[in-house]
């Protein structure tokens, strides 16, 4: 029975450590969950972080859903921390077409 317990403990870890960052759920949502100076700060990461290694993207390019992907696969390689993630994504999202 402890075993199960392990196990089940495991897999929750598990479970939670592979599900999206925060940034889908407000994807979802359509909102922002940053301040005003969050999103300001994430406008700065965003030229100076993913600048240096390549051109910057136009954040009216892509949807929402399809910023979560790129984010989730391009924050890692900019070494941001969750929040810098989510001020970074908050920021592109806001951006009007």
């Amino acid at each position: 029975m402890k075993k199960l317990i392990a196990a089940a403990s495991f897999t929750g870890i598990l479970l939670v450590s592979c599900t999206p960052k925060a940034a889908t759920s407000t994807a979802a949502a359509g909102t922002s969950t940053s301040t005003a100076e969050q999103i300001a700060q994430g406008k700065t990461i965003f030229e100076n972080s993913c600048g240096r290694c390549h051109k910057l993207p136009d954040p009216a390019s892509h949807n929402p859903v399809q910023w979560v992907g790129i984010m989730n696969s391009m924050a890692p390689k900019a070494k941001l921390t969750d929040e810098q993630h989510q001020w970074v994504y908050d920021y592109i999202v806001s951006v009007k077409k």
